[in-house]
């Protein structure tokens, strides 16, 4: 039998621009205003940028972290406290993720000094 197609599959594309007022936030991950405010006091990843009047503005990032809250929480079947504790080990994976790719950066350019010397070692002794 098929499964159903989650609803995420339906959410509009996020448009190409910086900043979104939290309507269309809620427009484009088929979310409340007050689900949003209520997730930005539960999720302290979710932070949008505040302007005058202490109105928020996300930005792309916001919108896809949005989006993956409410897949984990309406999708997937996870309480705010497990949604909150999967986001943290998706960042903390990310982290490390970094570290090793920084690593792996310097080790390679040592072994790239080590073969350039072996090199001109070789074409002087010949």
């Amino acid at each position: 039998m098929k499964r159903k197609q989650t609803r995420s599959q339906g959410l509009p594309p996020i448009p190409d621009k910086l900043y979104f007022t939290i309507s269309e936030v809620s427009h484009l991950c088929a979310v409340k205003a007050y689900v949003l405010r209520y997730w930005e006091q539960e999720f302290p990843q979710l932070k949008p940028v505040k302007r005058r009047g202490n109105r928020r503005y996300y930005q792309q990032q916001d919108i896809l972290l949005v989006r993956q809250i409410r897949k984990l929480l309406y999708e997937d079947g996870f309480t705010i406290e497990g949604a909150r504790t999967q986001l943290s080990n998706t960042d903390d994976a990310a982290g490390r993720s970094v570290k090793v790719d920084a690593m792996m950066k310097k080790v390679i350019a040592e072994l790239e000094s080590v073969l350039q010397n072996l090199q001109a070692e070789l074409t002087t002794s010949h």
